[in-house]
């Protein structure tokens, strides 16, 4: 009987030859995310694994190889290269591969993790959202491979660490549903995210808004309050998902990924992680989230299969959009704890409108 992580790691064998982004201009600047092993950790756990290799065929045709290593990255300069763009990915994976075969990994994440964090929007989040499923990977059993795998999600955040402009600790009272309806958005919501996040800090009202949020009494209460965020954005998204299809999947699939981090980290590392993300997803919300809904007779329904998350999930695999895999294995998260049909409702409308390349 073959092991159920061999697809994952034929993936990442494959996938590590790659660099973590792609596209862009000149300079490797405003490209793509490589989602491959994001993707691939979705299909094998949500049981599509068989589904894996074919899809790795197409998809790595898009990807470039992973640049070389400039310039070693130690104790003395390690700071200097938070941040340092493509050109430095070579070198934060050979720092990070290196880590790993030194240390335990939870000791290479917990280490890195503060560091890290204040730049969350690395990527678009995607370098948070890839250590998140490296982390489920490696939690759930598999082995080197995801080691390197979180090497990998390592060196890509700590190449595109951005800080968040204005980012503000919750200090208030309101829920994650109501927080994110108070969001004020960017008047110009035009231009790659790099300068729409850059434009943050002039919006009135930005930190008040992010502030307002509920803060957790304690660490216990952080996973709550995480799940409650990521059922308000996934359900939000049904709404307004038309401003921007892909970038707002993000709203969503970030604070997943820091929920189910979580576990990894001591209990310190909670709260923060918490503001970070929420500072995060608001930014999406502010920079690209509509400001107007859909009318109710546009939205999708329920799916009306016997069994509609098994049928969810394979209408994603047959889309095959590495944002819709991602975005409909959250919102099965979601319904799956609440129960709110509005979250299956969002992932049809996911499917609806992201078409995949």
């Amino acid at each position: 009987m073959m092991n159920a992580s061999a697809p994952l790691d034929e993936a990442y064998q494959r996938l590590h030859r790659t660099g973590p982004e792609f596209g862009g201009d000149r300079d490797g600047n405003h490209g793509l995310a490589n989602h491959g092993p994001m993707a691939a950790e979705v299909l094998v756990r949500r049981g599509h694994g068989a589904q894996v290799s074919p899809w790795l065929d197409t998809y790595l045709a898009r990807l470039i190889e992973l640049p070389s290593s400039r310039e070693p990255i130690n104790e003395q300069n390690l700071r200097d290269a938070l941040g340092g763009g493509r050109a430095r990915v070579g070198d934060w994976a050979e720092y990070f591969t290196r880590q790993m075969a030194e240390h335990p990994w939870q000791h290479v994440l917990t280490t890195w993790w503060p560091v890290l964090l204040p730049g969350i929007t690395a990527g678009a989040t995607h370098g948070a959202i890839r250590v998140g499923h490296a982390v489920r990977s490696l939690t759930g059993g598999v082995g080197e491979l995801a080691r390197a795998e979180l090497a990998h999600a390592l060196a890509f955040w700590a190449a595109r660490c951005r800080p968040i402009p204005g980012a503000t600790p919750p200090s208030g009272n309101l829920s994650p549903e109501q927080a994110l309806a108070g969001i004020p958005h960017l008047a110009d919501q035009s231009g790659v995210i790099a300068r729409r996040l850059a434009r943050l800090a002039d919006v009135p009202g930005w930190p008040a808004a992010q502030a307002a949020l509920r803060a957790p009494a304690n660490a216990d209460d952080v996973p709550k309050l995480l799940d409650e965020l990521v059922r308000a954005a996934t359900v939000r998204y049904l709404h307004h998902a038309h401003g921007s299809p892909i970038l707002l999947v993000h709203t969503a699939t970030a604070p997943n990924a820091i929920k189910h981090t979580l576990p990894a980290l001591p209990p310190e590392m909670w709260a923060p992680s918490l503001a970070a993300v929420w500072s995060a997803v608001a930014a999406l919300v502010s920079a690209y989230e509509p400001g107007h809904t859909v009318p109710q007779a546009e939205l999708p329904d329920v799916p009306r299969a016997d069994d509609p998350i098994a049928e969810l999930l394979e209408r994603a695999v047959a889309n095959g959009d590495e944002h819709v895999i991602k975005f409909t294995d959250t919102a099965v998260d979601v319904y799956q704890a609440s129960g709110d049909p509005d979250a299956l409702r969002a992932a049809v409308r996911a499917r609806h409108l992201i078409v995949p390349e």
